[in-house]
Order: structure tokens, then sequence, then C-alpha cells
């Protein structure tokens, strides 16, 4: 067979393709794996081995990113947990819904970084404090007619929301707002928090947190109902 016929023969697709069939026939043949050379970024190329070095150097540094991202949520996680926590101890002992609203308010922003928490209740209870932060309505769900959709789910909410939204639950504050989370309570209410970082209540976020909240301060509120 002529060198002509070898160079139509054995096409570079060809020899791809048996190859792929045949991932272990180097290992019959080491000095010809330590002969070829493979193309690497920029243009440079490097011995099989060479590269096949460099291939797991790489894959292991990604494994060390993953893994550390991964450490950086479980830490993230477990401190969030332990707010949780804090909070849940916190609203036990308090025996009536002033300390429950106060309670409320002061851990979300001081634990939590909060920037901006309102506390819309349906009662009308002279104890309470007059807060910019706290609002009540006997009216129920009914003085919420743009949240009655959210406040029948029973679910909580991230994202972004109308000027009208946030300006009906932030009043002065709404033009400082870029991101928000509602959680609705129970029946009780509606807890808005708000934050001037678009990424912080960023739509797609895990509710899951938010939801645990508001079922620990609907609990607290119906509790504090109880013992009044």
């Amino acid at each position: 067979m002529t060198d002509t016929a070898l160079d139509v023969e054995l096409e570079p697709a060809a020899v791809a393709a048996w190859l792929g069939r045949h991932p272990d026939f180097l290992a019959g043949w080491p000095e010809l794996a330590a002969r070829l050379t493979l193309p690497r970024p920029g243009g440079t190329v490097a011995t099989l081995a060479n590269w096949q070095a460099a291939t797991l150097r790489e894959k292991h540094a990604e494994l060390e990113r993953r893994l550390a991202g991964l450490v950086a949520t479980a830490e993230a996680n477990e401190r969030l947990m332990q707010r949780m926590h804090a909070l849940g101890v916190a609203l036990m002992r308090a025996s009536t819904l002033e300390n429950v609203a106060r309670t409320v308010h002061a851990n979300l922003s001081a634990e939590f970084g909060v920037e901006h928490v309102r506390l819309l209740l349906f009662a009308g209870l002279p104890a309470l404090p007059k807060a910019p932060w706290l609002e009540q309505d006997i009216a129920g769900a009914a003085a919420l007619p743009a949240f009655a959709e959210l406040l029948a789910s029973g679910q909580p909410c991230t994202g972004r929301l109308a000027p009208a939204r946030l300006a009906r639950l932030f009043g002065a504050a709404a033009e400082d707002i870029r991101s928000a989370a509602l959680l609705p309570l129970d029946g009780h209410g509606l807890l808005a928090l708000g934050s001037p970082a678009a990424e912080r209540f960023q739509p797609g976020l895990g509710t899951a947190f938010l939801a645990m909240l508001g079922a620990t301060i609907s609990a607290a509120i119906a509790r504090a109902g109880d013992l009044a």
C-alpha cells in the first residue's frame, strides 16, 4: 500500500472514530502515547501525559471551588437557623401582641439586617405601639385589596413590586426599595420586608425560610391573642 493510499484511507475523522471505539488502544502502545501532542488553550501543545495531568489539576481545582461554595452555603444556612432559633425563643417569651410586634421588628432589623420592616396586623388594639413600622386595621384582608391573591394563597413571595404596592406598604421609604419579600401571616396580617439591594429578595429566591419565618410569627400572634 502506497503512502498516497494510506493518506486516503486514514482520514482524520476515521482515525478519531476508531480511537473512540477503542479507548484502551494506547495502553498497549505507551511509547506512542508519550509522543502524542494535544492542543491547549492559547494555541500551545502538550504531551498526552502532561495534558492528562493538567486536566486532572483543572478538575481538582473545580471540585475544590464547588466544595468551598457548598461549605460557604452550609455555614450561611447554619447562621440563618441560629437566628431563626433566637427569634423563636424570643417570641415564645412574648406574652402580649405588643411584645410580639416589637420582637419581630427589633429582631428582623438587628439580627437579620433587614433595612425596612413593615408589620400590618388585622387588629385594632390601642395597646399596640404607634410606629411607622406597624399598621393595624380591623377591616382585615379587605384593607389590602392589592394583595388579596397573595393573602389568599398564604405563600410568601419575593421580587420587585409595582410603585403603587411599594407605596402602600412602605410609605415614604418606597423609593429606597429595590426588592421585597411579602409574608402572609395566616389571617393575622402581612409582614413586608424591603431592601435597597435588588438581589436580596430577587424573584425565584427560595421561600422555604420565609415560609418558616411567617409560620413562626403567625403562631406567636395567635398565642398572644389566646393569652390576652
